[in-house]
Parts: structure tokens; C-alpha cells; sequence
């Protein structure tokens, strides 16, 4: 990025927040995986990187409202860490690529943040979501450690919140260009995917294609023959014949954008007749979603709508039965699908969401439901353009919670149990796209990725031969 896009992002949220003072913004630290230099991939706190750049670790953004000046407090590397490290650009070289002329050292910052609280200023920062930036804020502001999150500044969150949740024309290049990589991810994946090959396997290839392509995964990999399990990390099967593979999996640009994808396959190359039905009516959730999504629209309105697809579906399947729209507002449809359509996508793959998911998914408008499923929908704001979502209905037959609704008789007015139970063991179907919403509509970033069956079938058909 231009450090001419930063400077315009700092000044957007200066007038934002009215009520003036400092804002600071602490970078991430390494983190340890087993003793002190062993650490794991480095990542910048997202916040920090969009105000500032992506840098380095130790380093602490300021921008001081009153004065309209922006501060970068850190420390050059010293010769003992560049004999180990390669020559690396000096702090006053960072804070310029950014915009940024005011360097001050990192010990300079306590005192800093001090005169400002004694001549009455307001301190504005974020709720951290590591402890180790949560004991250093405790200190530089000298606060208890157990005040430090609900002391963040709303205002600022919700200012970052409505900068962050409109991409910009650069963002939304580096989004598309990070989801070719994802479906690149689940290319290999398809073709690959086949009775006998491991779970490990697809899921390291996958990966190895986001670190040729970018910084690595934008979450650790799902999948599973055990689809039915939301967020399955587990990768120990061996694919079996007659079982679907779902993988849900995407990539991190270099710069620390996001994409997010899931397709769900049948291991033996072709769907049953069984898998194709449930198939079908996840595929036209999707489809009327992304028809469905445009300025104006509540996600929330977009996702009560897909809900009523896959009850109605179900229904035809003699799964559900009863009105489809009833059963939808009174949550029945979440024994099948016990999660939101989607969620804010960008420079984390739940954009956003450690300054809290109703911040980011909800407004004064739009507020979250407390019914089971719909509680789970994690961006529900009416959608404006330059928002990007994910799309990602889903269909899941998890035993325990089929136990338990059927020991209660819940919503036995909707539900089938008894047809029910003979799809235990199915396990579960998604299929996820990422969509941009434009003047006219949405679009879907990244190149095609197969989802239909016919599709998916002659893929797996053409790797084989």
C-alpha cells in the first residue's frame, strides 16, 4: 500500500472521533511456540496494520486528535539482531513508508500517554485480545489489567468499525487476488480427493499452496469427512468411499487480506442420490443468497431467507414438516444448520470481530437475535456498498444434537425425527462464497470455483484419468 492511503485513513478517523485526545494503536508481539526464540509466523495486529502498515512487532502507532500529528514510538533493531536477522529498515524508514514523521523511542511512550491523561485528555485504544497487549496497556495507562477491555473506547471501535467494513478500490484488489488463491487451495483439494488418500495430505497441500502464493492460511484448515462438526481442524481419516469431504479454507495476502471458502465433495467422485438431494438445497440457499444481497437488503433479511430454503427442502425430503416460514422463526431449522449465513470478511477472515461481533455485525437498526441458529448470524446489518460477506449456508446432521432435541420433542411440530435419524452418519454439507457488494448488486471475488455437481463430478472425473 501507498503511504498515501494510510495517511488518508488516519485522517478519516480523526474525524470520527469528536471527542479528541490520543488514540494508540500497539503492534502485535512474537509469540513463543516452545522456548523464547522459537516463535510462530509472525502477524501484525490487523488495526495497526491498517492504520499504519504492516511493520514489525514491538512498535506503537499514535495519532494525536488535538494536534493533528501522527507518532510512531519504537526502537531501530540493534547489530546483535541484524547479525541473526539480515539488515532490516530502521524505525524512522518504517514510520516514512506510512506517512509518518514523528519517531520517538519506545521508553518515551509511558511518559507520552502520562501527560496526556494528567492534562485531561482522553486515551482511546481497542480491546486487545492477547494478554500480552492487555498487560502492557494496564501499564502505560496504569490501570488494573482486569478494567483494560471494558475501558476500550466505544467510539473508537465503532469509528474503526465503519472505516474498516468499506473496502476500498486496493482492498478490494487484494481481496480478489487472495481468493484466486483460495480457490487454487480447493482445486488441489478436489482433484485430489479420492478413496485412500489421507485428510493430512489435502489439508498440507492446501496450505503449501497459501505460503506459495501469500503469508499462509487465513485460519487453521477444516477438514473433514466429518463435515458435521462446524470447525473440524482434525485431519486424521483416510478418506472412505461412499463419504463427502467438506473443506472450508482460505488464504492470507501478503499484505493481510483474507479470502474464505467451502465446497463440499463426494470422495468416491460422484454424489448418491441421498447426498445429491441434500446437496441441491444447500446449493440453492446459496444461490438465491447471493441473488438476494444488495444495498439496502438486511443480511439478516438474507439469511432468514436461506434458512426458509433448506426448511423447505428438508421438508420435501420428509425431514421437516409444517410451514417452513414458522418453522424458521422459531428456530427449528437449526438442528440442520445451527449457524449464520455469514459474516464480515477482510483483513481477518471474521473481520473485525475482536472488537466484539455485535459491534461489527450489528448497529442500532439491526440487533442480534437470542433465538439458537439465528443467534449465531454474525453480521446481520444492512448491507452498503463496498461490504464484503461470506456466503455459506449449510446442511449438518450432528448425533448429539439430534439426541438431545429428540429427548425434549423439541419443535416436534417441524421436525421428523424418526426420518430424521437415518441420515446419522451422513455427516455435513457447506458451500461458502465471498461476495463484494457493488451499486448494482454483488459479485463474487476471486475466479470461478466449481460448486455445482455436475461441476464437481467432471473435475474429480478429469483428475482421475
Amino acid at each position: 500500500m501507498q503511504k498515501e492511503i494510510y495517511e488518508k485513513r488516519r485522517t478519516a478517523l480523526r474525524k470520527s472521533i469528536l471527542s479528541g485526545g490520543v488514540v494508540i494503536f500497539p503492534s502485535n508481539n512474537d509469540s513463543p511456540m516452545n522456548y523464547p526464540a522459537n516463535t510462530y509466523r509472525y502477524r501484525q495486529d490487523s488495526n495497526f496494520a491498517y492504520f499504519f502498515g504492516k511493520m514489525r512487532d514491538g512498535l506503537v502507532g499514535v495519532i494525536d486528535l488535538d494536534s493533528q500529528t501522527d507518532l510512531l514510538f519504537g526502537d531501530s533493531y540493534t547489530i546483535d539482531d541484524i547479525i541473526w536477522m539480515g539488515n532490516q529498515p530502521s524505525v524512522e524508514e518504517l514510520a516514512a513508508a506510512s506517512g509518518i514523521h514523528a519517531v520517538r523511542p519506545k521508553e518515551n511512550l509511558s511518559e507520552f500517554i502520562k501527560n496526556a491523561l494528567v492534562e485531561g485528555r482522553n486515551v482511546h485504544y481497542l480491546p486487545p485480545f492477547r494478554d500480552d497487549t492487555r498487560l502492557f496497556l494496564s501499564r502505560i495507562i496504569n490501570i488494573p489489567v482486569e478494567d483494560v477491555k471494558n475501558r476500550a473506547s466505544q467510539e473508537l471501535i465503532e469509528a474503526v468499525v465503519d472505516l474498516r467494513l468499506i473496502k476500498d478500490e486496493e482492498e478490494i484488489a487484494e481481496m480478489d487476488a487472495i481468493c484466486d488463491t483460495g480457490v487454487e487451495m480447493h482445486l488441489s483439494v478436489i482433484k485430489n480427493c479420492r478413496p485412500g488418500v489421507s485428510e493430512r495430505l489435502l489439508a498440507g497441500m492446501a496450505e503449501g499452496i497459501a505460503l506459495s502464493y501469500g503469508a499462509g492460511v487465513s485460519f487453521p484448515i477444516i477438514l473433514s469427512q466429518n463435515g458435521e462438526t462446524l470447525h473440524n481442524h482434525d485431519h486424521s481419516q483416510i478418506l472412505t468411499a461412499g463419504r463427502l469431504l467438506l473443506a472450508d479454507m482460505g488464504a492470507e495476502s501478503v499484505s493481510g487480506y483474507s479470502s474464505d471458502f467451502t465446497r463440499t465433495v463426494p470422495v468416491s467422485g460422484k454424489f448418491s442420490e441421498e447426498q445429491l438431494a441434500i446437496y441441491n438445497i444447500v446449493l440453492r440457499a446459496n444461490l438465491e443468497s447471493i441473488g438476494m444481497a444488495r444495498v439496502g437488503i438486511p443480511y439478516r433479511t438474507v439469511h432468514n431467507n436461506a434458512c426458509t430454503v433448506i426448511a423447505e427442502g428438508l421438508g420435501r425430503l420428509g425431514l421437516m414438516k409444517g410451514d417452513p416460514v414458522a418453522a424458521v422463526e422459531a428456530g427449528a431449522h437449526a438442528l440442520f444448520m445451527p449457524h449464520g449465513l455469514g459474516h464480515a470478511l477482510g483483513m481477518d477472515v471474521h473481520d473485525m470481530e475482536g472488537l466484539g461481533e455485535n459491534n461489527v455485525g450489528y448497529d442500532s437498526d439491526i440487533r442480534r437475535s437470542d433465538i439458537f441458529g439465528h443467534s449465531s448470524l454474525r453480521f446481520g446489518r444492512t448491507l452498503r456498498e463496498g461490504h464484503i460477506v461470506t456466503v455459506e449456508p449449510g446442511i449438518y446432521f450432528i448425533p448429539q444434537l439430534i439426541d438431545l432435541w429428540a429427548s425434549k420433542n423439541a419443535f416436534s411440530e417441524y421436525i421428523n425425527y424418526d426420518r430424521v435419524r437415518k441420515y446419522i452418519g451422513f455427516g455435513g454439507i457447506r458451500i461458502e462464497d465471498d461476495i463484494l457488494i457493488t451499486a448494482d448488486g454483488c459479485r463474487i471475488l476471486g475466479k470461478a470455483l466449481p460448486k455445482f455437481p455436475e461441476e464437481i463430478e467432471n473435475l474429480m472425473a478429469r483428475a482421475t484419468n
